[in-house]
């Protein structure tokens, strides 16, 4: 009887957990059992691993294998176990002497290649922070892999390579190269893609695109509302063009997500520039915020972390699935409740919503020429609950454009431009919060707003006068106070001004009436 270990590592959601995977190769009758709570694709690994030891020239030993995936009472997932489970029993057959304290995560074809799995970036960040290094993983991910700090990653493409390397005996191996089989085509993920939708291109609006550029310097979130063919959604499409590329830090976490929302298909590099999300209007719940059997996957809503979530149409979203967004616009986490587990996923987007006035889209002025009934209309915006609303900093009416604009050639200022004014607002923001840990003004908590940056009291009365009038809750009085922040950041002001807070409750409130 032998015994051998190696390693792996276990995801729940974005979080990883070191997996000790324990052969023992002994006397009875021939068989492979498979223990430690795997799903069907973990199970089906015994195939999988029976043909690529065989095509490698080392076959699995014609006894009783029995294999332990430690610890016992976590639910073990997916392919990535299949090379830690194969060098554990060769090992355990003698055969092979691996080294200790590599992690394995690669999935094996039939012929004995190595394919790519997705989670491959957390995985290593969680083999890193245990303190093993050393990884293992198939040549599509190297790149992926060696993202994380601290690493030391070797990559391969078929396993005899990697029984070479735990010391096989080389007359036995029989590799076939990569170059004579059939290629496997994975486009990598770039963070570049297609050049972002200029600013430049939207004719008029010139409110608009003011609360675009107030949105990207302090993080806020923003409706539009306006007739069809106003140019909601091109505004809001050339708001990623507006933001910074994001840090080390964020580009990590982001590319986290992507790397196990992507399914395997290989990543590149670190994705630097702010995703943009832009499900469709009959997306579900479980498309949006995330969710399916097992343990939940990331949803739109996560993969736009640190982006912007857009959703055009947004009275056509299930009102379900809207006020689901409600907490993670809070807490910025999306924590995903399941029988089979529980995961956390970073869900921090600014959220963008597009609404036409009506379901016909024609309720403008007196009303005329809506087609819709006065209970069709209830419904359409009342899928926009009050409390969603009033997580929304900022609800803008998009007129629609005259003869005149749209006889222009939009002449007005690039997304270039306009993205340097918000860089410098954003700097502005990150020196003054940074001793509270935070970077833009929509993540300022209410209490230091009360207090640290608490505003003059004659700066507060028109805000004060508007609580009043306009009825606003605690949490739209605080949105209010964020928003006058960004307009500062971006009139070089130190603190904000009476104007800068008047204008904050403009753009909170359609941009409508006089609240002063």
């Amino acid at each position: 009887m032998s015994l051998a270990r190696t390693l792996g590592i276990g995801l729940t959601g974005l979080s990883g957990a070191l997996i000790e995977v324990e052969a023992d190769v002994g006397n009875g009758i021939p068989g492979f059992i498979l223990l430690g709570l795997p799903d069907a694709a973990l199970n089906e690994s015994r195939e999988r691993i029976r043909s690529a030891a065989r095509n490698s020239g080392i076959p699995l030993p014609n006894r009783r294998l029995t294999v332990n995936l430690t610890p016992a009472t976590m639910h073990k997932r997916g392919s990535g176990f299949d090379v830690a489970i194969l060098v554990a029993a060769l090992a355990a057959d003698r055969a092979i002497t691996p080294a200790p304290g590599v992690v394995y995560l690669a999935e094996l074809g039939l012929d004995g290649s190595l394919r790519p799995i997705p989670g491959v970036l957390p995985a290593v960040m969680a083999a890193v922070r245990a303190g093993y290094p050393d990884v293992v993983v198939a040549e599509e991910n190297s790149s992926e892999a060696q993202l994380v700090a601290g690493a030391r990653v070797r990559s391969y493409a078929h396993l005899s390579q990697v029984l070479a390397d735990c010391g096989a005996d080389p007359l036995a191996l029989r590799y076939r190269a990569r170059h004579n089989s059939p290629a496997r085509k994975n486009a990598a993920w770039s963070a570049t893609g297609t050049p972002a939708p200029d600013l430049c291109e939207v004719l008029g609006q010139a409110q608009g695109k003011y609360a675009l550029e107030v949105a990207a310097a302090g993080g806020h979130h923003l409706l539009f509302t306006g007739p069809p063919g106003a140019g909601k959604t091109m505004l809001a499409q050339r708001l990623p063009g507006l933001l910074p590329d994001l840090d080390d830090a964020q580009a990590l976490e982001t590319t986290a997500v992507h790397s196990l929302a992507a399914g395997g298909t290989p990543i590149a590099s670190l994705l630097r520039r702010p995703p943009f999300e832009s499900p469709h209007h009959s997306a579900s719940m479980v498309a949006l915020i995330g969710g399916g059997s097992g343990i939940p996957h990331p949803g739109a809503a996560s993969r736009a972390h640190r982006g912007v979530l857009f959703l055009d149409e947004a009275p056509e979203f299930s009102g379900a699935a809207l006020d689901a967004l409600r907490q993670p616009l809070e807490s910025g986490v999306l924590t995903l409740h399941r029988a089979a587990g529980t995961a956390s996923y970073p869900a921090r987007f600014q959220l963008l919503l597009a609404a036409n006035p009506c379901a016909c889209g024609r309720n403008l002025g007196k009303g005329t020429e809506c087609t819709c009934t006065p209970m069709q209309r209830r419904r359409y915006l009342a899928r926009l609950s009050g409390p969603l609303l009033d997580r929304i900093d900022m609800q803008l009416f998009v007129p629609q454009l005259s003869a005149r604009e749209l006889a222009g050639r939009g002449t007005g200022e690039c997304s270039a431009v306009v993205a340097a004014r918000v860089a410098g607002a954003r700097a502005a923001a990150r020196d003054r919060l940074k001793r509270w840990g935070t970077t833009t003004n929509a993540e300022v908590p209410g209490a230091i707003l009360r207090n640290q940056l608490r505003l003059p009291t004659a700066t507060l009365a028109g805000l004060n006068r508007a609580t009043e009038s306009l009825r606003l809750s605690a949490r739209g009085h605080d949105r209010v106070l964020r928003l006058a922040w960004s307009i500062a950041d971006l009139n070089s002001h130190a603190c904000p001004t009476a104007d800068d807070v008047d204008v904050a409750i403009q753009l909170r409130q359609h941009g409508k009436g006089d609240v002063g």
